[in-house]
């Protein structure tokens, strides 16, 4: 059982830092082949600058929603989580279910973010996935059933906390 959720939360962050890192890199590059000189079009049917300019842009929204998720992370304040209260923000679950387990931090943002802590990888879930929208309000014990296309799986709530 985790007993520093804090640790935790710096370690998502740090995380999300590293992402960040990578992005902003890939963005100046975008931005660089989209200006550059040989990027200007020759003909109306070459793209590649306009292509390069739309990478820019998309790179561009995607460092402003990490560094919101990292900045929430970074004042994000967990709380423990017992047995008998309802999953929310904040909770670590572990799920049981198709021949093993499942470590998830129901964060505020980072969906999909993915830490090692403790020697156990912890994936970030946000309470509007289809996963963690199944999760909030459920406690420690509760069963659910998740359906994804054609797939469906039954999982435990084995531990909140």
């Amino acid at each position: 059982m985790f007993t520093n959720k804090a640790l935790l939360i710096e370690k998502i962050v740090a995380s999300l830092d590293a992402e960040l890192a990578l992005l902003t890199q890939s963005a100046r590059a975008a931005h660089e082949e989209a200006t550059h000189e040989q990027s200007r079009a020759e003909n109306k049917y070459d793209t590649r600058g306009l292509e390069a300019s739309y990478l820019a842009k998309g790179q561009s929204r995607k460092i402003v929603e990490t560094l919101a998720a990292r900045e929430e992370f970074a004042a994000f304040q967990a709380r423990k989580f017992g047995p008998e209260e309802a999953i929310d923000v904040g909770a670590v679950v572990e799920l049981e279910g198709n021949g093993g387990t499942a470590l998830y931090f129901i964060g505020p943002r980072a969906g999909g973010t993915e830490i090692v802590h403790q020697k156990q990888t912890i994936v970030v879930m946000t309470p509007q996935s289809p996963l963690g929208s199944q999760l909030v309000n459920r406690k420690q014990g509760d069963r659910l059933v998740l359906e994804i296309g054609r797939t469906r799986s039954e999982y435990r709530v084995a531990r909140v906390w």
